[in-house]
């Protein structure tokens, strides 16, 4: 049976990686390099934002989902089994995956596929992270401390707002990219933000008390 340090070993070196890999798409083309105007470095800089917001989406993204890994692996779960084992194993794959569908959205972010490409990744992963944190909560093989109510509600919100917003987000691109991107974007600031959280949390103590 796997014990908690390998696999937060495993869960941390994996996130580290992903996410240093994200910057590797941001390159100015090769054929700029050498005297060139400000202007023209300005042109080329600006034909890389597409590129820098899909950076900054994925590493946030990334980071929430790693801040939930730690909270659901090494806090909720007191032990490990070969099916957490293997839950954390996909989980691990899509998140490696994340450089590919961020580089698209980046690279073809006017192409309602590539939003769609991205929605559907979010989905696989919060469907793959809710269904750990449910293993760990609800199965019989898995000793967890006590946990409230209101934290778990808490936290099936926080897993579950990326999937049904991606689920919004996609046929959405094909009205509007832009209110699709800011879907996502607000999926981010939701689960980054302690506020939001508390407020759901908040309501759904209230209506069950």
């Amino acid at each position: 049976m796997m014990n908690h340090t390998r696999l937060d070993q495993l869960s941390d070196g994996i996130f580290a990686i992903v996410m240093t890999i994200l910057v590797f798409q941001i390159k100015l083309p090769v054929e700029i390099f050498g005297s060139i105007a400000n202007s023209a470095l300005w042109t080329e800089i600006e034909k890389l934002l597409p590129l820098l917001f899909s950076y900054v989406l994925s590493f946030a993204l990334l980071f929430t989902y790693w801040r939930a890994h730690h909270f659901f692996i090494s806090i909720y779960a007191k032990n490990i089994d070969s099916m957490l084992t293997n839950i954390n194993a996909l989980f691990f794959m899509l998140i490696s995956l994340i450089p590919f569908s961020s580089s698209v959205l980046g690279q073809f972010g006017q192409n309602e596929l590539s939003v769609i490409l991205f929605g559907a990744h979010i989905i696989l992963i919060g469907l793959t992270l809710f269904w750990m944190r449910s293993y760990v909560l609800y199965s019989e093989h898995i000793k967890n401390p006590e946990i409230s109510k209101r934290e778990i509600h808490g936290s099936t919100i926080r897993t579950m707002v990326p999937v049904i917003f991606a689920l919004i987000a996609m046929p959405l691109a094909f009205f509007s990219i832009k209110l699709s991107l800011i879907l996502f974007t607000l999926t981010v600031i939701f689960n980054l933000s302690t506020y939001s959280t508390k407020l759901f949390e908040k309501i759904f103590y209230l209506n069950h008390n």
